[in-house]
Order: structure tokens, then C-alpha cells, then sequence
């Protein structure tokens, strides 16, 4: 007992410590609490651990070296860059669609200024923030307007509330979704104040089921594309046209949630064939919902496309305040949509399309590139061909070749903690006990952080 309170006594008091502490480089600068944070921390935690005899010697430099360690670790920001080598291009937990360099520079020269928000330049007087886009946007869909809010489910809230509330709303079985998050088309329809009618069975749906639900409080034909998984063997749906053709002869709306969103024809390029944003408003739906961080490659937002005159509703609607985009949203979204007037520009500019229609070899290329800087440090790699996939609730059947590099001769579970703790995290894979990283997502400038990274783990084990 007589050593424990001895060492508790010879530990420094608050004050002094920081006005020792503020003489050396590293301190200087750093904001006063939140030195005086981990240095309070940092004694606390040797006061305990001298209590319960974890520590029976310390000097001063081992809590200067655990303030050092609390601090850095308080400075740190939460919300930081990871790299992706799991071969998901769309992964959900990892932000989905990635931004250009360029878009990054865009919204870098938007932003660090003023802007014209919400200010019309050419009149001089209060404009509003969606008319940045809207013409850009019918003009690329070919609708006849467009509104941009804060998700996809914002968009088929905001779409149900104003043109179904305390009406009725029909939609087959097949199509109550549930995505990331529970978010679940039920859910939605109940909170905007729709109610809903369920037709067909979760397999096989006809276009009479819709006919025989629709009387006097019917308001809406709701379609919503199955984006995140999908129905084999003995099924039947109602294509958009149909749907369509019937609201129209019943004089109600039609309406889709597309979900992920595509402007580009896949199949084109010898993938997945997937509705794309076009085929649905061109097959006659009144309303058209997606998402903008999905296939389209842009940031997170819900567009919804259509009718000029069901915008303008839109547009009244209360709801619309509690969903509305910030200004980097909208200057992130001008610019990808600008991008889409030329679809080979997209392509080429996208990170996003880009990933999905690259060629394999060029996945390799980067395979092998990886793989010799690793041997440069003596790490044991091999080239393995893979499957990756696109995520993000999107074309759950279509996987992409790809190539990874797994690691030899090491403990898979360590490399997958110690990736996490790096300055810059990188998440992996382990498959059959290996750990691998899949080129399909790693760009050419994160090399050396994976090397540097393996460089700081060879020195921990």
C-alpha cells in the first residue's frame, strides 16, 4: 500500500505538466483544452492503473508519451478517408460513389467563396437554389422538370404526401422493398399519410390485380424497382407501360421508384441489363424517383423527374423545406449531370461508371503494380482473380472479373485490425482464412499508403 500511494504521489500535478508541456514542439499550438484534456486523462488513467497494480514504475516520459498519444488521437476527425479494397465499387458503409479529382476542385472553387445559391444574377433579385439544375437535369432525362431533395426516400415521401395523403396507393406484394437501413416502402407510404394497397403475391402480380383495387379513393399506381435483390423461376410482373396506360385511363398517377438509377444502358457494354432512368420515363410514368449516389455516381440526393404541372406541386409542398440540399450538393450534381450530356464523357469521367466498365486488364495492371511494391518489404503476395461487385443496393446478380492481391504467410485477422488503426484505414477481405485487397476499388495514389501501412505492421509484430 505504502508503494502504491509513493508512486500516486509522484505523479504531476495538471498545471504544471501543461506549462512543462508547452515549452516543446509538439505542443505548441494545439488548443489549450484539449491539451489540458488528455493531460487530465492521461494522469487519471495512471492513477488507475497504479490502483489496480497494472503499473508499479513509471517515469515522466511515459505519460508525456500517453498525452501525445490521447491528443493526437482527440485531434483527430471522426469522419475520414478509407481505402477500399473490398471490390465492392457502391459499398454502402464506405460512402458509396466516389468524386472526382476534378469535382473535388469544382466544388473547392464553389465553395471557399460565396455563390449564387439562392440569388439570380440575372435579375438581381432572390432566386431559388433548384434552378441551378432542374433545366440541366429534364434536359439530360428528357423529362419535362425535375426537383432535387436530400435522398431517395425523402423523394417518395415528399411524392406520396402531396399526391396521396389520406388516399389510397397500389402496389404489388413483389415490390415492398426493405433497404440499408430499414428503410422499408411501407414505412414511407404510412408516414407521408398514404394508405396502402397490396395486390397480387410476392412471386406473380397482373395487371388486373391493379384494375380490380383501383375505386373512388385510389390516387396513385405505385411501381418500385426491385434494385436490391431479385425473383427467379415462376414470376410475373406488370411492366411500366401498363401500369401507365391504366393510370392514365383511370385518371390517376403513375409512379416509380427506380431506386439506384441509371442513365446508362449496360447491356451495352456486356453487363447486367438495368431499367435505366430514360426507359421508365419514357414508357409513360408520370413520376420518377432515384437515388444520386448510386449508379449515377454522384452525391447522396433524390431526384425526382415527370409531369411539369406535378413538380410545381412538389414544389408548394411543405415538406419540401425539411428535404431540401445544401449548396454542395447542388453544385456536386450540376457538375455530374454535365458530364452526362455526352455519355462517353461519363464514362471516361465517372469514377463510378468508370470502375464497372473497365477492362480486366487494367484491374491486373494494378494488381501487379501493387504486388512489386509489396515484394520491395518483404511481403509475400500472389495475384488471385476475383468477383466484384457493384453494391450500393444495386444489380444484386451482377458481379465484375477483377484481381486482387492476397497476403502470404501472415495472420489474416491481424492485418485486418492493425488496417483499421492506420492514419488512413484500409478495409480488405479474408476469404478461406487469407486476407486479400481487390484492385477493383484501389487507385493509383494509394500504393504507397498500403505499402507504407504494412511497413508500420512488419515493425508491431
Amino acid at each position: 500500500m505504502k508503494d502504491k500511494q509513493a508512486l500516486l504521489r509522484t505523479l504531476p500535478k495538471v498545471d504544471k505538466l501543461i506549462d512543462s508541456l508547452e515549452q516543446k514542439e509538439f505542443f505548441k499550438g494545439k488548443p489549450y483544452q484539449e491539451v489540458y484534456d488528455a493531460v487530465n486523462n492521461s494522469i487519471d488513467l495512471f492513477r488507475k492503473n497504479i490502483l489496480n497494480n497494472t503499473i508499479t514504475s513509471f517515469s515522466l516520459d511515459d505519460i508525456e508519451r500517453e498525452i501525445r498519444t490521447s491528443l493526437n488521437k482527440s485531434l483527430e476527425f471522426q469522419f475520414k478517408r478509407v481505402i477500399n479494397g473490398t471490390g465492392t465499387i457502391l459499398h454502402t458503409n464506405l460512402g458509396r460513389a466516389l468524386f472526382s479529382e476534378e469535382l473535388a476542385e469544382h466544388l473547392k472553387n464553389s465553395l471557399i467563396g460565396y455563390s449564387n445559391l439562392e440569388f439570380d444574377l440575372n435579375t438581381g433579385e432572390r432566386g431559388s437554389r433548384y434552378s441551378h439544375i432542374e433545366t440541366l437535369i429534364a434536359k439530360v432525362t428528357g423529362a419535362e422538370a425535375a426537383l432535387v431533395v436530400n435522398n431517395n426516400a425523402a423523394a417518395v415521401m415528399l411524392c406520396l404526401n402531396e399526391f396521396s395523403k389520406n388516399t389510397s396507393v397500389i402496389i404489388s406484394r413483389g415490390e415492398l422493398v426493405e433497404v440499408g437501413g430499414s428503410f422499408r416502402i411501407p414505412d414511407i407510404m404510412e408516414l407521408s399519410g398514404a394508405n396502402l394497397i397490396e395486390v397480387g403475391t410476392t412471386n406473380r402480380t397482373h395487371l388486373e390485380d391493379y384494375e380490380k383495387a383501383i375505386n373512388e379513393t385510389t390516387s396513385m399506381l405505385l411501381k418500385v424497382h426491385t434494385s436490391n435483390y431479385h425473383i427467379d423461376g415462376f414470376t410475373k410482373s406488370v411492366n411500366n407501360k401498363e401500369i401507365a396506360d391504366l393510370a392514365k385511363n383511370k385518371n390517376i398517377i403513375s409512379m416509380e421508384d427506380l431506386g439506384s438509377g441509371v442513365l446508362i444502358d449496360f447491356s451495352k457494354y456486356s453487363l447486367q441489363k438495368e431499367p435505366t432512368i430514360l426507359e421508365s420515363l419514357n414508357s409513360g410514368m408520370d413520376l420518377v424517383t432515384f437515388s444520386g449516389d448510386k449508379l449515377l455516381g454522384g452525391p447522396q440526393c433524390g431526384i425526382i423527374i415527370g409531369k411539369k404541372s406535378l413538380i410545381q406541386r412538389l414544389k408548394k409542398n411543405q415538406f419540401l423545406r425539411a428535404f431540401r440540399v445544401c449548396k454542395m450538393t447542388i453544385c456536386a450534381l450540376e457538375f455530374i449531370f454535365k458530364q452526362y450530356v455526352d455519355e462517353s464523357t461519363a464514362i471516361k469521367n465517372n469514377p463510378t461508371l468508370n470502375r464497372i466498365l473497365e477492362s480486366t486488364d487494367v484491374v491486373l495492371e494494378r494488381a501487379h503494380i501493387l504486388n512489386s511494391l509489396l515484394k520491395t518489404i518483404g511481403i509475400e503476395g500472389q495475384i488471385i482473380s476475383t468477383k466484384a461487385i457493384i453494391g450500393g443496393g444495386s444489380m444484386p446478380n451482377a458481379s465484375l472479373e477483377s484481381y486482387g492481391v492476397l497476403i502470404k504467410n501472415m495472420d489474416p485477422s491481424f492485418i485486418e485490425k492493425s488496417f483499421l488503426k492506420q492514419p488512413i484505414p484500409i478495409v480488405g477481405r479474408i476469404q478461406n482464412n487469407q486476407f486479400f485487397i481487390d484492385l477493383k476499388t484501389i487507385h493509383s495514389d494509394e500504393y504507397s499508403i498500403i505499402v507504407d501501412s504494412f511497413k508500420r505492421i512488419l515493425e508491431c509484430e
